[in-house]
């Protein structure tokens, strides 16, 4: 399957890559993208290129999709697999576009086994072994500026938190990566957060991320590609585990632009 995959992949490039003048544009409205070698810009096109492809879009509540609304969110989930690669995102096809956010019930039983249930509006979530679902006014203001918000990024986070068999905040780690260290950058992180946010104090990370160790990493992401400098600044061995995982330095690469 790897090798058929491989081929299939390829041929779609050689047949299918995103036009040039069509991806500059969508580059240039993207702010996230800022800082980015040609080399690399390269590498996320083809990375696009394959979402376009191999994902499947499915519009609802009458949202209608135009290809450069398919781009934009193509080049924004391909960021945080351009050094990982696409087969990052196997094992899911389907992404699920509302107009904008959606009600959604979700149910749960309790530890003394009493059932809950509560309506909650969303602006997306990442289905464990299912699609990816988004609103799209929320796709839209992720792209437009940098403020540590970023709807695709947090829910393919969710996706690659999955890779270990579970989404719990800690992915299948690289060669080289351990667990424990792992676990000693985020865990103090999380109540850290967790404590200043009980205390009623504004914390420059958004709180949402104290719900769950599983928020705490997706939402860190966000930061680690929008507000890189921040989440090194107020948490660095949480920001060097994601430079080691993610495979890049957001940090590093926008630099210039703080001078």
């Amino acid at each position: 399957m790897g090798i058929f995959s491989n081929w299939r992949r390829k041929r779609i490039l050689r047949r299918a890559r995103i036009p040039q003048p069509v991806w500059d544009r969508a580059v240039a409205n993207l702010p996230l993208l800022a800082g980015l070698t040609q080399e690399e810009l390269q590498r996320l096109r083809d990375l696009a290129t394959l979402f376009l492809h191999e994902k499947s879009y499915e519009p609802v509540q009458g949202l209608e999709l135009n290809e450069a609304m398919k781009i934009d969110l193509a080049a924004q989930a391909a960021l945080p697999i351009l050094n990982l690669g696409f087969d990052w995102y196997d094992g899911w096809t389907s992404v699920v576009l509302y107009p904008d956010e959606y009600a959604t019930r979700h149910e749960w039983v309790d530890e003394n086994g009493l059932a809950h249930s509560r309506r909650e509006i969303r602006a997306g979530e990442a289905w464990e072994r299912g699609p990816v679902v988004w609103s799209w006014a929320d796709i839209a203001a992720s792209g437009a500026c940098e403020d540590g918000y970023n709807t695709v990024i947090h829910e393919l986070a969710h996706k690659l938190d999955s890779s270990s068999g579970h989404i719990n905040g800690c992915p299948a780690l690289h060669a080289g990566m351990r667990v424990r260290d792992w676990r000693a950058a985020f865990e103090p992180a999380y109540e850290d957060l967790c404590r200043r946010a009980d205390a009623g104090e504004h914390t420059a990370i958004d709180p949402y991320a104290t719900e769950a160790p599983e928020e705490f990493f997706a939402v860190t992401s966000e930061y680690f590609f929008e507000l890189p400098h921040l989440l090194k600044q107020l948490y660095p061995a949480v920001y060097e585990q994601m430079r080691l995982f993610y495979r890049q330095d957001p940090a590093m690469r926008l630099m210039g632009r703080l001078v």
